[in-house]
């Protein structure tokens, strides 16, 4: 068993103040993987002290300093990523080769669009052509408190560390405390990469301890919070007394708007699509509106892409699907699922309990109901597992109409081969981000929502800005 008790505090490896273990628990296994501990306030305050001394000195070095340092650790995260990789899989559940292959590398992604990004980011501009003696300055909030989910652990870590580094921030990290171990291995290679003492801490925690404590601390400038839209809603009541900087990428409830138009591999691919982590990411497709006209074939079309999507354990090979995180999912997963069944939504694929020949692990069966209204609850509710609703339309207004009818706007999707209806649509929806017809959004493109979804943006030039102060003076004397 892994025993990963210290944190991460003022460039050292410190036990906490006062012994607080926590079982972490291997999803595929139900059994105890590594123990780590919980912090309290002193290791709070202890952590954001650190990051509150190291500011000044960090927020002052040149960029090409802090550019070297990016670039560290983005080769020391290269040649450490199927060591990163194993920990994800065995903390969160996700299968090796997925881990491998897109948990852990989006780490490496990220820092490399973020270090081609804060090159060409210039921190002093004019204000225009015709002032030259107003400048307009970009400098670092302070001390940044990010706190990160176990969905997609290394995802968000580099999408909240490397832009704070980068734009001359200190920070604490507050990884998920169910899925912690990627995380103290960034530590590891945050330390490699000779970053400065205080400049980043880790203190582990949970949401009512130490995220608490750094969303109402004093000396915290900023939140960077990924997680539940209840999550999100008391952090930001937490932080107005202070009136900090809160950045919120929350969850979502994705429609997916498939017109009878749409390419032959559609209605596969979003189901693929939606089932995909287990179903277990915030802009996952999880409403599939099907234009009349296909909606019994693509019903059936989704049946087969649900019989033969395997679910298998973390630790075997292949393009299966793993298992949900914890206990918790597990059981909020099946009620759903039952939920669904008593709303009188036609189970067309999956349902309750686990999949055959798998009678331990958080295994959930790949589901999927049609015939829903947007009014279910299961339509309503996001879900978080690998379970997708199928719902009729008949006109483009309609589908419109269902796809913003959600408290949510992160992500929704087009599947349309009519390139003016799939733009027209999309200008229409009311979600941070749109993708069509199967295509990914390139690197550096924004990622954040709407509503309830959340506020602020991540990656690229507007994940650097999240990070930044905006002065402007008059006066200056062009050199």
């Amino acid at each position: 068993m892994i025993n990963k008790r210290e944190f991460y505090i003022n460039g050292e490896w410190v036990a906490p103040a006062q012994a607080n273990d926590l079982d972490v628990i291997d999803p595929s296994t139900e059994e105890v993987c590594a123990v780590i501990s919980l912090g309290n306030q002193a290791d709070t305050d202890a952590a954001v002290s650190a990051a509150k001394q190291a500011f000044d000195s960090w927020s002052q070095t040149p960029k090409a300093e802090r550019l070297a340092v990016l670039e560290r650790i983005a080769d020391i995260y290269k040649s450490r990523e199927a060591e990163m990789a194993q920990a994800i899989s065995t903390e969160m559940g996700a299968p090796i080769d997925m881990a491998l292959n897109s948990q852990a590398s989006s780490g490496s992604w990220h820092i490399r669009n973020f270090i081609k990004a804060f090159k060409d980011f210039d921190f002093e501009q004019a204000l225009n052509d015709h002032t030259p003696n107003d400048r307009i300055l970009y400098e670092p909030i302070g001390v940044c408190g990010l706190i990160t989910p176990w969905n997609w652990p290394m995802n968000q870590v580099s999408l909240k560390v490397i832009p704070a580094l980068a734009t001359g921030n200190t920070m604490v990290l507050k990884p998920s405390e169910i899925a912690p171990l990627s995380s103290l291995l960034f530590a590891e290679i945050i330390h490699e990469a000779g970053v400065p003492a205080g400049v980043f801490n880790l203190v582990n925690g949970d949401g009512v301890g130490v995220g608490s404590q750094l969303t109402l601390h004093p000396d915290v400038d900023m939140i960077s919070f990924t997680g539940s839209t209840r999550a999100g809603t008391a952090i930001s009541k937490n932080a107005a007394d202070t009136i900090k900087r809160v950045s919120l990428e929350l969850g979502g409830k994705g429609a997916n708007i498939v017109f009878a138009d749409a390419d032959e591999a559609a209605v596969k691919r979003g189901v693929m699509h939606c089932f995909s982590n287990t179903g277990q990411s915030c802009n996952a497709p999880t409403r599939m509106l099907v234009e009349r006209s296909i909606y019994d074939q693509a019903v059936e079309t989704a049946i087969e892409t649900a019989a033969n999507a395997s679910v298998g354990h973390s630790a075997e090979h292949g393009r299966h699907i793993g298992p949900v995180v914890s206990q918790m999912q597990f059981d909020k997963i099946q009620h759903l699922i039952g939920v669904g069944i008593d709303e009188g939504a036609r189970l067309i694929a999956g349902g309750l309990g686990r999949p055959d020949g798998l009678d331990k692990g958080y295994f959930i069966k790949p589901t999927i109901f049609a015939d829903v209204n947007n009014q279910m609850q299961i339509a309503r509710e996001e879900v978080f597992g690998p379970v997708l609703t199928m719902i009729p339309f008949d006109t483009e207004e309609e589908a419109i109409q269902i796809a913003n009818d959600t408290p949510y706007g992160l992500t929704n999707y087009v599947q349309t081969q009519d390139g003016a209806k799939a733009n027209r649509v999309a200008r229409r929806l009311r979600s941070g981000m749109v993708e069509m017809n199967g295509k990914s959004r390139s690197a550096g493109s924004p990622f954040g929502g709407y509503k309830q979804s959340g506020n602020g943006r991540e990656g690229g030039i507007w994940g650097l800005e999240d990070f930044l102060e905006v002065k402007a003076i008059s006066g200056w004397t062009p050199e």
